[in-house]
């Protein structure tokens, strides 16, 4: 299956399986870096859709990418969003990140922060606009945490 039938397949895959659910929509895709993008409208279901901590929302992911990988699709990573919901909470992350940074520099004290990977990514993207912070993850599975601290002088 080609891009373009991979991304033609998410799509009605996820229209599919929200039918399933009385969720009749018309689901929007993209692509952005070889990962479909499949953005759900808002609809009386997007708390459900999402769930708690977005555990819904990265499992209606894992579905779809996992039918694209059984199908031997030209693409199957996959990110659902709801109602803009990940915009939105890359936004705020994006915002905390800062206040997170400018702490670092005024305390020069390090942040250790227990965030999921998707989370992690954004602070990294935002503290790659300070040269004098520098950011890393340690750790394993649920135990990893984001550490934000000032870059040492041999750095």
């Amino acid at each position: 299956m080609n891009k373009d039938e991979s991304i033609r397949f998410a799509t009605k895959y996820l229209e599919d399986l929200l039918s399933f659910f009385g969720i009749n929509v018309a689901v929007d895709s993209t692509v952005e870096d070889e990962v479909i993008q499949l953005s759900i409208p808002s609809t009386s279901m997007n708390s459900l859709l999402i769930g708690r901590e977005a555990n819904n929302l990265r499992a209606l992911q894992h579905i779809v990418s996992q039918a694209l990988i059984g199908r031997d699709a030209a693409l199957v990573r996959v990110s659902v969003d709801v109602a803009d919901y990940k915009r939105q909470r890359a936004e705020r992350i994006a915002e905390q990140a800062e206040e997170w940074i400018r702490e670092v520099r005024q305390t020069g004290q390090s942040k250790h922060l227990n965030l999921n990977a998707a989370d992690r990514r954004i602070v990294h993207k935002v503290a790659r606009d300070y040269s004098d912070i520098t950011t890393h993850s340690e750790g394993e599975g649920h135990d990893r945490v984001l550490i934000v601290e000032k870059k040492s002088l041999s750095d």
